[in-house]
């Protein structure tokens, strides 16, 4: 099977990412302008139920099936990959099954008890048939990324969008008719079907690359699979005690939003708009840059593991600040763009800028949300996946907390909701590094830390300039556009000649290979 290097991986996942999140833009807004903002709020309402149900089911174990997979393909033993990937298949389709008819069964008290929105009921069961498939296709993706093979993964995400984009205008459309409650099913039909045709790919890639027979003695290999079920367990138990936190907590936001506003003094209605605009229009846009920090977790959790099965500990700290520089190298920018531009772009996207102090609050502190998802995932290549869970753990205690205390004060409504949520993404990011600091010694050196700042305040500059420069371009779409490329080309020259990325990493592109 064909590898590929850390930065090769990354790129790959970085590329499928930029490509899906383009697409999911596009998709929102189609969504938005569709079913407006409660439309938006009653689809966002479904959709922590949904992943939450899809973290109980995967049980942690991708993550730990990528882990266990590279340390096994580091020392070539193929026998001990088989087996864990048929521990991990009976594992996730045990609970799949049971999962979904839970998930089925108590749809009706979600929606009415504790989202109490009774219309979010139909989009929930319309994307109940969504867990098992993502259950099977995480499986094969973890091998991949075991295997640091990571363009069936990218394909496969790709696939997904499109089949999405393709339907949810024709789906959300035709049953808008019915009420807004039944085009949010249309938009979750959509997602389903996307999902099943990225799992029919990537079960047909897995068929042809897989370098051993799956099923052939198939009983033997999993009597015989104690052990490795107890070595995937140990890293699959923190790993899914982390996701199931963010699961609960994203899963219990939407309610205690809910209550806490109508304690306030909002109706219904007034405060499914609220989180409507606060998760469906900014949200997406400050998560924007994520995709490339994903990738970069993705890539790192094999890199990391294969690097520690040889003991190459120099390895492990240079690629955790390679993670950290390009994390740094994807987010500064777009938190410059979202801190000057929010009301532009809000405006040329959803022709609603009423969000717009939200971005402008919120982008400067998600800065550190982009540190964090390749923190975690050097934490669970280190066999620290305990302490991200903890971590995780404390940061959505105290989010609730702030939530709860300061969303049901009428003078800050949502926006106690916006203060709780960068409350807990910097506390998060912040006890990740600390662990890092005290378990491996894991240092950001000053010239980096420099260089970062100094980047940061020469691009705010520009764009501040740009932005006094031409005030009326933000009003038109092509001045506009002019005014980001500018921007991107400068960050790019700065970027480069600052050296946040080095030669050695770019002689690993086919491009600059001479």
């Amino acid at each position: 099977m064909t590898k590929q290097t850390f930065i090769q991986g990354t790129l790959i996942l970085i590329a499928a990412g930029m490509i899906t999140r383009f697409l999911g833009f596009i998709n929102r807004i189609i969504v938005a302008r569709i079913m407006g903002a409660e439309g938006i709020g009653l689809y966002m309402m479904a959709l922590p139920t949904l992943f939450l149900m899809i973290t109980l089911t995967q049980f942690g174990l991708p993550v730990a099936i990528s882990k266990r997979v590279a340390e096994a393909d580091a020392k070539g033993d193929r026998k001990k990959i088989k087996k864990i990937l048929l521990v991990s298949f009976a594992v996730t389709l045990t609970l799949s099954l049971i999962f979904t008819v839970g998930f089925v069964s108590l749809s009706p008290v979600i929606a009415n008890y504790l989202l109490t929105d009774e219309r979010a009921l139909y989009p929930l069961l319309a994307i109940s048939p969504i867990v098992p498939i993502v259950a099977v296709s995480a499986v094969i993706r973890g091998y991949f990324q075991g295997m640091q093979n990571m363009k069936p993964q990218a394909i496969s995400q790709v696939i997904e969008q499109l089949v999405r984009i393709t339907l949810v205008a024709i789906l959300t459309k035709s049953l808008l008719p019915y009420g807004i409650e039944f085009a949010a099913s249309g938009a979750m039909i959509s997602v389903v079907i996307g999902e099943l045709c990225a799992l029919i790919y990537i079960v047909h890639h897995f068929k042809i690359k897989k370098s051993f027979k799956l099923l052939k003695n198939i009983s033997r290999s999993v009597k015989k699979g104690k052990q490795t079920l107890q070595e995937l367990f140990s890293i699959a138990v923190p790993t899914v005690g982390s996701r199931l936190v963010g699961s609960v907590t994203y899963f219990l936001e939407p309610i205690l939003v809910a209550q806490s506003l109508a304690i306030a003094g909002f109706s219904v209605a007034a405060s499914t708009k609220l989180y409507g605009e606060l998760t469906g229009y900014v949200m997406p846009l400050l998560l924007l840059p994520t995709f490339i920090t994903q990738s970069l977790s993705t890539a790192l959790i094999p890199s990391i593991s294969e690097a520690g099965a040889k003991n190459q500990t120099k390895l492990i700290h240079y690629r955790i600040h390679q993670a950290i520089r390009f994390s740094f190298a994807s987010g500064a920018l777009a938190t410059v763009i979202l801190f000057l531009f929010a009301e532009p772009i809000l405006t040329f996207m959803y022709n609603d800028a009423d969000a717009a102090y939200f971005v402008t609050f919120m982008a400067p502190f998600f800065l550190m949300l982009y540190f964090q998802s390749p923190l975690q995932a050097a934490l669970q290549s280190l066999d620290l996946a305990k302490q991200a869970m903890y971590n995780s753990i404390i940061g959505s205690i105290v989010k609730f907390v702030v939530l709860i205390f300061l969303s049901s004060n009428p003078q800050f409504g949502i926006t106690g909701v916006v203060i709780s949520i960068v409350t807990s993404v910097v506390l998060v990011t912040m006890l990740h590094f600390a662990v890092l600091w005290k378990e491996i010694s894991l240092r950001l050196p000053l010239v980096d830390a420099g260089r970062m700042i100094l980047l940061t305040v020469l691009i705010l500059i520009l764009g501040k300039y740009l932005q006094q420069l031409m005030p009326w371009a933000t009003e038109r779409l092509i001045p506009f556009g002019l005014i980001l490329l500018i921007l991107v080309i400068a960050y790019l020259a700065l970027l480069i000649s600052m050296q946040f990325i080095t030669r050695e990493e770019l002689s690993q592109l086919p491009f600059f290979k001479k």
